[in-house]
């Protein structure tokens, strides 16, 4: 494993499961320390602890776990506070924390609305801004989006529109935070297989039917998590010092 995360500091939300503890474990092994948000105290001290056990310098804390809903702005706003009071300065940060509840438009709630919003476009955006005086110069950002706001897929309209409403804000911010070093870039992970898939309601046998059904596309399976990596270090990476509002799609071909 190379170190070119060596003496960066990256800070992911939603890392205590699916892609943002896949990419929290990358990170670490390559010498990055992790600032990695959840909004379970058991979970986020257990995904810390393990972590901590990859570190490259053990001894050194290399992550810190904070207690932080993406749909509770004061959490957003005291934990930008913490670090800011800590003097802690960041070279990336991955914007990952996201919900996913499936309904039909005639039949989608307000409440489904108003959390898929909160949860997927105000919380990432209110922390980036939140966040500016903690970023570096240069500062790499990276949303997780979605192939939803490409694809049509029927019961998941909200989800796509909370995902594109970021794009299309990252696409505003890449010009007016240019002075500052910040550049935001995007992955769109396919179906993948992650805890998103039992929070949505779907049960064990419904997974695996719909899990069974993707050997169909190109890659011959569902994605994993480990599958979106390499993407996200290389945007967080100072290789893509030149990439600004670039989407990088990985649907293992189910688009086709």
């Amino acid at each position: 494993m190379s170190a070119q995360f060596q003496g960066k500091a990256i800070l992911i939300t939603g890392a205590t499961a699916g892609i943002g503890l896949a990419a929290a474990q990358s990170l670490i092994e390559q010498g990055a320390s992790l600032v990695i948000t959840g909004r379970d105290q058991g979970r986020l001290q257990q995904a810390t602890q393990r972590l901590e056990a990859l570190a490259v310098q053990p001894h050194k804390q290399s992550v810190i776990g904070v207690l932080c809903d993406s749909a509770n702005v004061e959490q957003i706003q005291q934990m930008a506070a913490q670090l800011q009071r800590d003097q802690i300065k960041l070279d990336g940060v991955l914007l990952n924390a996201g919900v996913f509840y499936p309904e039909a438009f005639e039949q989608t709630s307000l409440e489904n609305i108003t959390t898929t919003m909160a949860v997927n476009f105000t919380g990432p955006a209110v922390t980036l801004q939140a966040l500016l005086p903690c970023l570096n110069q240069p500062a790499s950002v990276v949303f997780v989006s979605s192939v939803a706001v490409l694809k049509a897929f029927a019961t998941a309209g909200v989800y796509s529109a909370s995902k594109a409403a970021f794009e299309g804000l990252a696409r505003v911010l890449n010009v007016e935070l240019a002075e500052r070093g910040v550049r935001i870039n995007t992955i769109r992970p396919g179906v993948t297989a992650t805890e998103i898939q039992a929070k949505a309601g779907m049960d064990e046998a419904s997974i695996a039917a719909f899990f069974a059904s993707l050997s169909s596309i190109p890659v011959g399976r569902v994605l994993e998590p480990r599958d979106l990596v390499p993407a996200i270090d290389y945007l967080l990476s100072d290789s893509s010092i030149g990439l600004r509002n670039a989407h990088i799609d990985i649907d293992g071909g189910f688009g086709l």
